[in-house]
């Protein structure tokens, strides 16, 4: 599948937050109203942690609702590593009971990964994805061997990334989709950004295949 992406530049990154949780919610809405409930999976990084604080404005159906995790660091409960962690912190406590969080502080992560790979619904409406300046997405970084993961749709990194192994949505999962909504902001990334809009391989954010996807920077 050859994904194409539409890129929408906006002035800052307030706008950035502003316009994403407006897209969160329009995607929401249309969703429920169609077969009655939302899917979706977020990423971690402090645009989207504003962006998921404005949502409560949006007037989601959260009764409806279920927010996944793209990915999640081993860390312990509560770890300001954690991306859990930011995202209840930006969600209120009404939103909060929409969280499905990745099983990452149990003794065996691999069995954690099989565990939210059976949670996970067939199809997500909409999964919000992030861009490191060195190409990742979600924790799929590079060299690492969860990129030719293509059996599972949950997976565990082999190799600490930045000081910790992490738990992540595969390229399968991604893949099935709907949607893909992309933040991408600051001057770090912009080579990176490049490489995406290219289609570029070499990076990991590169190989993610896409029905609908649009970048946000």
């Amino acid at each position: 599948m050859s994904t194409r992406h539409e890129l929408v530049v906006l002035d800052d990154e307030a706008a950035v937050a502003r316009r994403g949780a407006e897209m969160i919610a329009e995607a929401a809405r249309e969703a429920v109203a169609d077969h009655g409930d939302f899917a979706m999976a977020a990423s971690g990084g402090h645009t989207p942690w504003a962006m998921y604080g404005q949502l409560e404005e949006q007037e989601l159906p959260w009764a409806d609702t279920a927010i996944y995790q793209v990915d999640e660091r081993l860390a312990p409960a509560g770890s300001p590593e954690r991306n859990l962690t930011h995202l209840i912190a930006a969600l209120s406590i009404g939103a909060q009971g929409s969280l499905r969080p990745m099983p990452v502080d149990g003794a065996d992560p691999e069995e954690g990964a099989a565990r939210y790979s059976e949670l996970l619904p067939l199809r997500l409406e909409l999964a919000h994805l992030g861009l490191g300046p060195d190409g990742h997405t979600a924790s799929l970084v590079p060299g690492d061997p969860v990129l030719e993961v293509t059996d599972r749709r949950v997976a565990v990194t082999a190799h600490a990334y930045q000081g910790t192994r992490r738990m992540t949505l595969t390229y399968p999962a991604l893949a099935e989709a709907e949607r893909l909504l992309w933040i991408v902001t600051g001057e770090s990334k912009r080579e990176a950004l490049a490489k995406l809009l290219a289609g570029d391989e070499s990076i990991p954010a590169g190989r993610v295949e896409a029905r609908e996807s649009e970048i946000l920077a």
